[in-house]
């Protein structure tokens, strides 16, 4: 009869295959779905350290531009200070010249640049007339503004970069990083100097 025959040992085995099927293709759907959003997720922390990083780079052209401005400045009352001027001058058109724009080497740099730009403000400090004057107050608060903004950049991008660096390393988004092609972020940390001093531009002249 057909009820005796459902019963059977081929039955039953046909049974278990269809559930083992249904059991891996559950597995499978699953796996399918969590590389997708890891994907994604990957994605979207490589778009946003992207993001953060084009900030930076325009705060720093900004500050590209605004030197020369600054330099010819402090010229008119310190001609003599050759030195500062050269430096400052060989280190921007050095770093215009990288094309590491996210390296470690750019951000090493752009640190240095800012130490001497110091030495450039502190001139200053021995010309009363320089001090006062309206060009170079203007220069010199937006200076100051730039560093601010920049301040902000930095934490913003390190923080992108960190995300993405615990997706690329931590288990198991890691076994889905490994299958893309992800550029290597550099963290652009404060030079250890300003993070002690703690200095901008505008401290330096309303000490």
């Amino acid at each position: 009869m057909t009820g005796t025959t459902m019963d059977t040992p081929v039955f039953g085995l046909l049974g278990e295959t269809t559930n083992t099927l249904i059991g891996l293709g559950g597995i499978a759907l699953i796996i399918g779905l969590y590389f997708i959003v890891t994907y994604n997720s990957i994605i979207n922390a490589k778009n946003s350290t992207n993001e953060a990083f084009s900030a930076i780079d325009t705060v720093l052209q900004n500050r590209y531009n605004l030197i020369p401005n600054l330099v010819e400045v402090v010229k008119k009352y310190a001609a003599h200070e050759v030195a500062v001027f050269d430096k400052v001058s060989e280190m921007r058109a050095s770093l215009l010249s990288n094309e590491n724009k996210g390296s470690t080497e750019r951000f090493a740099q752009e640190n240095e640049l800012q130490s001497t730009m110091k030495s450039l403000f502190a001139v200053a400090e021995n010309y009363p007339d320089l001090k006062a004057s309206t060009n170079f107050l203007e220069l010199q608060t937006q200076w100051a503004e730039m560093e601010d903004r920049l301040q902000g950049a930095r934490r913003a991008y390190n923080a992108a970069v960190k995300s993405l660096n615990n997706k690329k390393e931590m288990f198991p988004s890691n076994m889905v990083a490994k299958m893309m092609t992800l550029p290597e972020y550099a963290m652009f940390e404060a030079d250890e100097a300003a993070k002690t001093e703690n200095l901008s531009a505008k401290d330096m002249f309303n000490a």
